[in-house]
């Protein structure tokens, strides 16, 4: 009998509780009127519960599939032990994340910032509260991540970049070589909008904590992320600023980003539900 009762338990507990899943979802965008392929990772969702979500942006080139299979490949087990939703929306491949001027088929920041969350929320258990939402990438996804994160104040209340793109204006050639120019236009007409470092009154209202790294042999992005440290610190602007060993490759950023991620958890247990 004791056993049947055991048995008998586990099964409506079981009923309850759904399994850990890796969700494929194509999400529709108003604003660019076309899906967007998007990568959800789920913990086990206990009917009542409800969770943190983070939103992760891939670098240049990248995809959703190899965020959670080569870029942080314990992101799935990180979903389970921390309880965390994890939304991994397709940047197509160069689009940096932005609302661009010139391709209204690329409004990326809009997307990731507003519909994107709104479909989350409207079909996830996430906790609707901005202390429980963050937004994160690295390279061109930190770029993203950092001025979404700014745009959408009242949306996210941690942002992260690690080894982020943040200043164009020290791209050179690479503004034209990475196709920014392909959806900001040339260089010498680019608003200031999407100019990281002329965000920083923004900042300073914002209510959000930041969180920046970069690795010490990084040769593209060390010096812009070392200036921005500086510039934050100087504004008064609370911040996280981290180096440490590594160039801008997976090697690297596999570990940043673990860390941030580690850090993004000690910030929500912080804020309490």
């Amino acid at each position: 009998m004791k056993t049947l009762l055991t048995t008998v338990g586990l099964l409506a507990l079981s009923v309850s509780i759904s399994a850990q899943k890796i969700i494929h979802k194509n999400v529709y965008s108003k604003k660019m009127n076309k899906e967007i392929e998007t990568v959800i990772i789920t913990p086990n969702l206990v009917d009542g519960e409800t969770y943190k979500t983070i939103y992760i942006l891939h670098g240049y080139s990248g995809n959703p599939d190899r965020t959670y299979k080569q870029d942080i490949p314990d992101l799935v087990s990180k979903s389970q032990k921390n309880k965390t939703i994890y939304v991994l929306p397709n940047g197509n491949f160069n689009s940096w994340y932005v609302d661009s001027p010139v391709d209204k088929s690329s409004q990326y920041q809009t997307f990731i910032g507003k519909e994107l969350v709104d479909y989350i929320d409207a079909n996830y258990p996430t906790i609707q509260n901005r202390k429980f939402r963050g937004i994160l990438g690295w390279s061109m996804g930190g770029y993203g991540a950092t001025n979404i994160g700014i745009a959408y104040k009242n949306t996210f209340s941690i942002v992260g970049s690690s080894c982020g793109a943040l200043d164009f204006n020290r791209f050179g050639e690479s503004f034209h070589n990475y196709q920014v120019d392909k959806f900001l236009g040339e260089f010498k007409s680019l608003p200031k909008q999407y100019l990281t470092f002329d965000k920083t009154k923004q900042m300073q209202a914002s209510n959000q904590f930041y969180i920046f790294d970069c690795g010490t042999e990084d040769a593209q992005m060390i010096d812009m992320n070392r200036d921005f440290h500086k510039l934050l610190t100087n504004e008064k602007i609370e911040h996280l600023y981290i180096e440490s060993l590594g160039a801008h490759d997976t090697n690297y950023w596999s570990k940043a980003l673990s860390n941030q991620l580690a850090l993004f958890e000690n910030y929500f247990g912080s804020e309490g539900k």
